[in-house]
């Protein structure tokens, strides 16, 4: 059977024994000190640890009653909790006391809740110079060093914006939603009224709001004619491109350059050699700078004793040398 669970303020304990903190939300000041309360009774050998997390970072304080390591030069640790010399905002998030007997029968926890005051810096905003009338339009605002997380308003023309445009009669022809969270300023749709300066202002309750600077946004109407014009130039590029492949086509260009394009045979034959009428070797089937037969050269200015004109296969023809 369980042991059974007891419940005190603030508190978790398993047996006998009691872990409580007095404050369970630290709020203080960037470099400031901060002590984070535990107190415990009912444990005969109490052994306490100091867990943190923030986010999916979590560390080890302190284990078994001693600051470790990485907190030892800023942190000291006593029997009614840890404090810290000077708090960061990097040390912002959950501190859980956990106390146990040596034996492990008692066991008790209490979580405390550390808030480092840092105030908000200069926002930036990102508005769009232009916006067309009858579409979306996002504006957005953040900053990232307050602590806590800044909360975000927006400001037209130097008024503050309502969270509901038809609450304020100047904003009762926009159709906008703001996110004081995110910061997001959504227009859906634009309309005409909706063109203007724009400013978003942080604040978190620590130091002074601050705000960001001033962007103009306008509200364009839809450039139909631009739309008609540069649909029919487009129309005319294409018409012109489709002539000049038919005109091409009927002039055959593409056929041409089919048999341009086609390959030929090249038949070579060897040149035959050349003899006289009395059938001596006249000229010698290759270049006379190759040959080395006495019989393939020819010799210039000599007659063979031929006539002018010789018969040969029933035709007559004149030699000529």
């Amino acid at each position: 059977m369980d042991p059974p669970l007891f419940f005190f303020s603030g508190s978790l304990a398993l047996g006998r024994g009691a872990v409580q903190t007095s404050e369970p939300v630290v709020q203080v000041a960037e470099d400031k000190p901060a002590k984070l309360s535990c107190s415990y009774s009912g444990f005969s050998s109490p052994r306490v640890e100091w867990k943190f997390a923030h986010g999916d970072i979590t560390s080890l304080v302190c284990y078994n009653n001693k600051i470790t390591a990485s907190y030892e030069d800023r942190v000291t640790f006593s029997d009614s909790g840890i404090t810290f010399h000077s708090v960061t905002r990097k040390d912002t998030g959950m501190y859980t006391c956990m106390v146990s007997d040596e034996g492990g029968n008692t066991y008790g926890e209490v979580t405390v809740q550390l808030i480092v005051l840092v105030p908000p810096s200069k926002p930036t905003i990102n508005v769009p110079p232009s916006a067309t009338i009858g579409t979306r339009a996002v504006l957005t605002c953040s900053e990232t060093d307050g602590s806590p997380p800044s909360e975000y308003f927006w400001f037209k023309d130097g008024v503050l914006m309502p969270t509901e445009p038809k609450s304020n009669r100047a904003f009762s022809n926009s159709s906008y939603t703001l996110n004081h969270k995110t910061g997001e300023l959504i227009f859906d749709p634009v309309s005409a009224s909706d063109a203007g300066d724009y400013t978003c202002e942080a604040q978190n309750g620590y130091g002074s709001p601050m705000r960001s600077d001033t962007v103009h946004m306008d509200a364009a109407e839809l450039n139909v004619g631009g739309i008609v014009a540069a649909v029919f130039v487009t129309l005319i590029l294409l018409g012109v491109l489709i002539f000049g492949i038919w005109f091409a086509y009927n002039r055959g260009y593409f056929d041409r350059a089919k048999k341009g394009t086609s390959s030929k045979k090249v038949i070579y034959s060897q040149p035959t050699a050349r003899r006289d009428c009395h059938g001596i070797l006249l000229q010698c089937p290759f270049s006379e700078h190759k040959q080395t037969d006495s019989n393939c050269v020819r010799r210039e200015n000599k007659s063979f004793g031929c006539g002018d004109h010789t018969k040969l296969s029933g035709h007559t023809e004149q030699k000529s040398f």
